[in-house]
């Protein structure tokens, strides 16, 4: 008999593989017993420090003193219900996002409207426009440089209404798990229905690709869309701001 799936730890893994997966290219990835960074010089993302296990002060003293200099985002996993990123706080952590761990058991394929078009990135002409209109809809930025070294490894999409890029996604498919990210619409195209048509194009795709689950991380603004199509609610993600000296 097959063991329940941990649909908790499977994301948070997921999550993480993406970060390392962007991470190696570039030298960034650090990983050690305790925690693990990953740094990716002229991009924003993921520029990542996590905890394998709850923060002490003591693992976190250790792991401060080891990063590079810079931005860098400490995300808390608040599943062990410990209040423990109150450490993160003392130290100089200001909190810049909530996240909502969701998740979905995948099935029947979605077939709502369809006025998109979709290219999978598979040119370093795409990796740049996709990199170009990404901020437009989240507000940081995901070197051009990222996309061009994982595209054989990670599902970038372009969304369009015509020959108009409107919106992009972003699917990291691993050992069954579909973890999807960067799902958004340039402001001047919200409010159309495009989120949930790209949602809807990127969970059918996992679906071909046999996975069994979707995972993501909501912010505020997406969560309602995710609730709606059936994923479930299941902890939440703090992220705290840091700059190294």
């Amino acid at each position: 008999m097959t063991a329940p799936i941990d649909i908790i730890k499977t994301n948070l893994d997921n999550l993480t593989s993406l970060w390392k997966t962007v991470g190696i290219p570039f030298n960034g990835f650090v990983e050690t017993p305790i925690y693990n960074y990953c740094k990716v010089p002229g991009s924003d993302w993921p520029n990542r420090l996590w905890f394998k296990q709850d923060v002490t002060p003591e693992t976190l003293t250790a792991a401060l003193a080891a990063l590079p200099t810079g931005k860098m985002t400490i995300p808390y996993w608040d599943i062990y219900g410990t209040n423990a990123d109150e450490y993160i706080i003392a130290r100089g952590g200001v909190k810049s996002s909530e996240q909502a761990g969701m998740s979905l058991k995948l099935g029947r394929p979605f077939t709502g409207a369809q006025h998109l078009r979709y290219e999978l990135v598979r040119s370093h002409e795409q990796a740049d426009a996709w990199a170009a209109i990404y901020p437009q809809s989240f507000g940081y930025q995901i070197s051009g440089e990222i996309l061009k070294k994982t595209y054989q490894d990670i599902r970038f999409y372009l969304a369009y209404l015509g020959d108009q890029l409107v919106g992009t996604a972003i699917l990291h498919c691993v050992d069954g798990i579909a973890g999807i990210h960067g799902v958004g619409v340039i402001p001047e195209m919200r409010k159309k229905g495009f989120a949930n048509e790209i949602m809807e194009h990127v969970l059918n795709e996992s679906i071909e690709l046999n996975a069994a689950y979707a995972t993501l991380q909501a912010s505020k603004m997406g969560i309602g869309i995710y609730l709606k199509m059936g994923f479930a609610d299941q902890f939440l993600i703090k992220n705290y701001a840091f700059i190294t000296a």
